[in-house]
């Protein structure tokens, strides 16, 4: 068991509602598409149990991604750990129906008669599940509904549907790699209010592999920074428009790392444009 540092992780309220989440989640993209032995989930359950020790909430998974709703959902209830999770996860199907079944499947598979964030995934026929979103928030089967998508190509789109402030959150794509969500869809929803989950912050995995050999910069520490995971992360975070980043590890060792990206200070905006001058001259 991993203890909880002295000072608690930063937190970041959803604007719809004033509810604090830690700005580290944890995503579950292929990491958490594993087979039922205990010794295909003995990592993952460290995994989890860590990220609930050091301060973190949310879990985001999607239909898509194999089997990683049910490893959440079973490793949650093994655990005991539903009460301390922030379940985010996407409808990704056509059609009323195929959409309702779908989401009713995720919440067996979550175990879970509630989900926290049901997300539209990659905005597949997003009108017809945005009414059924809609219903299910009223019953309170959801608690809150988002729009995702991966690409910086479906920004215009994604901005579009922000601005008719039907949605709580919107989950894109975002790393020191990956800024063009700075230009005008960051601003946008926090102008609008609108909760912002990064995806891809370490622009699937391609960040390490260019700073390989490479030591991170001796100033990092002015903000409590001594890798290149939390280098990355906390660049994310520090954007005051950003919720939550969800990097997704199947390595206890990894979780804890980026988990430390949630504590101490942030750079300022001078510092992460020192930062994003590092990454761009690599």
């Amino acid at each position: 068991m991993i203890e909880h540092p002295a000072s608690p992780q930063l937190r970041r309220a959803i604007p719809a509602s004033g509810e604090q989440i830690p700005v580290i989640g944890l995503g579950t993209y292929q990491a958490f598409d594993v087979g039922s032995r205990a010794l295909d989930r003995a990592a993952l359950k460290a995994v989890v149990q860590g990220f609930v020790d050091t301060g973190g909430s949310v879990v985001d998974s999607s239909p898509m991604y194999g089997r990683a709703e049910e490893v959440v959902g079973a490793l949650g209830s093994e655990l005991a750990l539903r009460p301390s999770l922030f379940l985010a996860t996407k409808v990704w199907t056509s059609g009323q129906e195929a959409g309702v079944r779908q989401m009713e499947q995720s919440l067996h598979l979550l175990g879970s008669s509630t989900i926290d964030l049901m997300q539209i995934h990659n905005l597949v026929d997003w009108k017809t599940h945005t009414a059924t979103l809609k219903e299910w928030k009223e019953q309170g089967r959801v608690r809150y509904i988002g729009i995702t998508h991966y690409h910086s190509g479906a920004y215009d789109e994604l901005e579009r549907l922000i601005k008719t402030r039907e949605y709580d959150f919107v989950q894109l794509n975002y790393s020191i790699a990956e800024r063009e969500a700075e230009r005008s869809i960051l601003p946008l929803a926090q102008q609008m209010g609108v909760a912002v989950i990064a995806n891809r912050p370490f622009a699937q995995s391609s960040l390490f592999s260019r700073v390989r050999g490479k030591a991170v910069p001796p100033w990092a520490t002015d903000f409590d920074c001594t890798t290149w995971a939390q280098f990355f992360l906390k660049y994310i975070v520090s954007h005051p428009a950003v919720t939550c980043a969800i990097p997704a590890t199947n390595k206890p060792e990894h979780m804890v790392d980026n988990m430390g990206a949630g504590y101490g200070r942030l750079p300022d905006q001078q510092t992460r444009q020192k930062m994003a001058g590092v990454i761009d001259s690599i």
